[in-house]
């Protein structure tokens, strides 16, 4: 059996395989479970392997690479338009095998285990932010049934829960009080967990001289120096710094036709995560532009005048993504602007 290129549909227990020879002949058709696998796959000959970039794909990627074969990681998006009639296991592995070939197709690269590390420690802490902003709301509505209204900044559930619960004038009965009390309980661990993952976060910043590196670039702290490091990897899979910033979603959408060419707003694909960041960031630094007079802040203070607060947060992203290529690309430090 001489396979050439495999395609490999993911899933939880049952993976479907299509595999064919250098003539893009059909020369294997497998149901395998999962504890088959990769005992299977390890007998094979070296060979390309394709499999969309779903949830596992980088763990088979980086144990089918280590049996010698070539694994490529493609967008299910990209997939989607070689599937033929209907959507089934075997077509989508069919599909799978014969996108893969393309020439023209691009690939996610396959993470190591380190950045999958940092990446879920950013999941983790991203998560448990959610957690205590929902009970943060959950707290300061119920209060508002007792007649006590709280405004919405976090530290003011810190502060004055407390005060409330000690305070024998308040309109709360002691059943409420005691609800309440393990309300805050609950706020108080997660602000512990935020602040535990956030230390980790921290230390491996201070571990590593990429995250330093840009966190030089106005915008960028350690949230985001991490987990763009973590995310992008080999920065040089990347063309130039437009690509990376049109991969994080900050480039206009066209919809163009003809020789009229239209831009409308951004793409907004690739992670929402790290564009959030990117984007959070712009705004500090907008908000900080007024009292400079360097080059970059004028650009920024003239934007903001021609195209208001959103749109120049978004410029401002998109321009801090390209500086970062080429800071990780070239292996260059951030030079203030003048």
């Amino acid at each position: 059996m001489n396979v050439t290129t495999l395609g490999l549909d993911l899933a939880k227990r049952v993976f479907q395989l299509h595999g064919v020879d250098k003539e893009g002949k059909i020369v294997l058709r497998k149901r395998l479970s999962r504890s088959e696998l990769a005992e299977f796959i390890a007998k094979l000959s070296p060979c390309l392997i394709g499999m969309e970039a779903c949830g596992s794909a980088h763990y088979w990627g980086r144990k089918f690479q280590s049996f010698g074969h070539t694994v490529k990681l493609i967008n299910p998006a990209f997939v989607k338009p070689y599937v033929k009639t209907h959507k089934n296991d075997y077509n989508d592995s069919e599909a799978i095998c014969e996108a893969v070939n393309r020439p023209n197709m691009r690939f996610v690269p396959i993470k190591e285990i380190e950045q999958q590390d940092v990446l879920c420690l950013h999941r983790i802490r991203e998560q448990l932010v959610k957690n205590r902003t929902a009970l943060a709301n959950q707290i300061r509505g119920l209060l508002s049934e007792y007649g006590v209204i709280f405004s919405k900044q976090i530290h003011n559930i810190r502060k004055q829960l407390p005060l409330l619960l000690e305070d024998i004038e308040a309109e709360l009965s002691d059943f409420a009080r005691a609800f309440f009390r393990e309300l805050y309980e609950d706020f108080t661990i997660l602000d512990k967990r935020i602040k535990s993952c956030e230390s980790k976060i921290e230390a491996l910043f201070k571990a590593e001289k990429r995250y330093q590196k840009i966190s030089a670039v106005p915008g960028v702290g350690v949230l985001t120096a991490t987990a763009l490091v973590a995310s992008i990897g080999d920065p040089k899979m990347f063309k130039n710094g437009r690509s990376m910033s049109a991969w994080l979603g900050l480039v206009p959408r066209q919809a163009s036709s003809g020789n009229k060419q239209v831009l409308v707003g951004i793409t907004k694909r690739g992670d929402c995560y790290l564009r959030k960041l990117l984007v959070h960031g712009a705004r500090s630094v907008i908000l900080h532009a007024d009292n400079k007079k360097d080059s970059r802040s004028r650009w920024i203070l003239q934007l903001r005048e021609r195209k208001g607060m959103n749109k120049t947060a978004v410029a401002l992203a998109n321009k801090n993504a390209r500086v970062i290529w080429a800071l990780l690309a070239h292996d260059k430090d951030y030079e203030q602007a003048a």
